[in-house]
């Protein structure tokens, strides 16, 4: 419930215009063929960038213990592609959302939602966005497998 009234409020002051700039990347990426793995990250983040409360982004290999293509050496000459020409302009809107946020006590979990977006925006290929027990869920397990190679 908690997380419906964050995202609400989210939306109304301020959310609907980063989410919108995200949509605006991704379409942009789409308009030619090989910005397409960049138009999906761009459409994701966009739609957790619209609601990001209950939320978590995660990398898909640590989600799903598989490498692909966006989790692999071409994800990080993607990254890099994607930083300089459309990453830093997002995260610059995020830092600057982030500081307007700062001013009041009740926009600081606003603040640090932009602060968390800004840092996705430098390198989104590679990641999804799923619910905050799914990546806690993945994460915990990690951490047992690591612990158990640990021991072994």
């Amino acid at each position: 419930m908690l997380s419906l009234l964050g995202n609400i409020i989210w939306f109304i002051f301020g959310g609907i215009f980063m989410g919108i700039a995200w949509a605006f990347f991704g379409l942009l990426a789409f308009v030619s063929i090989i910005g397409i793995p960049w138009g999906r990250a761009c459409f994701v983040i966009s739609g957790f960038s619209f609601f990001p409360f209950g939320r978590e982004a995660i990398s898909r290999d640590e989600l799903t213990h598989k490498e692909d293509i966006g989790t692999s050496e071409f994800g990080l000459i993607g990254n890099i592609l994607w930083f300089i020409f459309a990453g830093i302009w997002l995260a610059i809107g995020h830092m600057i959302s982030a500081i307007a946020c700062f001013i009041t006590i009740i926009g600081i979990p606003f603040s640090i939602q932009h602060l968390k977006l800004a840092a996705i925006s430098l390198a989104p290929i590679g990641k999804t966005v799923v619910d905050k027990e799914v990546a806690q869920a993945a994460r915990m397990s990690n951490a047992k497998e690591t612990l158990s190679n640990l021991r072994d």
